[in-house]
């Protein structure tokens, strides 16, 4: 962190009102969409100056952990949870050289390149993106849809019943050709 910015958080407290870590709990409660919204709340709701707003909601969007991430996808899809945690379990056994990659509406899966995205598309379905390049659209695969260039395939699933065979050899071999 450079000087300037730890300077600044020092001086919150005084400046503010508020340690970082309180605003940092107001705006995860409130959770605005857009950077612009938060800082024009921070600054008419609480008076802070455009300078500490924009620092407080530029620092909220880095701190939020994994699990956090994680849980903000399933919030409201709990129901699908089950089938992330079995692709998980899936993608494990490939090999221990894969980064698991959550994001804030999807989680990654990286070799040495991304072979696999799984997004809680909507509160019944995952979307389960793969690349596999020069693969034509055939069974459980569809075009990338909603994935555009970030995967070149797509699985919906809406249960864990539909990580099936298909489902596995597909996500085996987006791993592996992910070298």
């Amino acid at each position: 962190m450079d000087k300037a910015l730890q300077t600044m958080i020092d001086n919150m407290p005084e400046k503010t009102g508020k340690k970082l870590e309180e605003w940092l709990k107001i705006l995860k409660k409130e959770n605005f969409e857009k950077h612009s919204i938060a800082v024009k709340f921070l600054k008419t709701e609480y008076g802070v100056t455009h300078g500490f707003a924009n620092t407080i909601v530029a620092l909220s969007k880095e701190v939020d952990s994994p699990e956090d991430l994680l849980l903000d996808q399933y919030n409201g899809k709990e129901l699908l949870k089950p089938i992330y945690e079995k692709l998980l379990s899936i993608v494990e056994n490939f090999g221990d050289d894969i980064e698991i990659t959550p994001k804030k509406g999807s989680v990654s899966l990286i070799r040495k390149k991304q072979f696999a995205l799984i997004k809680p598309a909507t509160k019944t379905r995952i979307d389960l993106g793969l690349k596999l390049k020069g693969v034509e659209v055939q069974g459980c695969l569809e075009s990338s849809g909603p994935f555009g260039t970030m995967c070149t395939h797509r699985v919906q699933l809406q249960d864990v019943s539909d990580v099936d065979s298909e489902v596995i050899d597909w996500l085996s071999k987006a791993y592996e050709n992910s070298v």
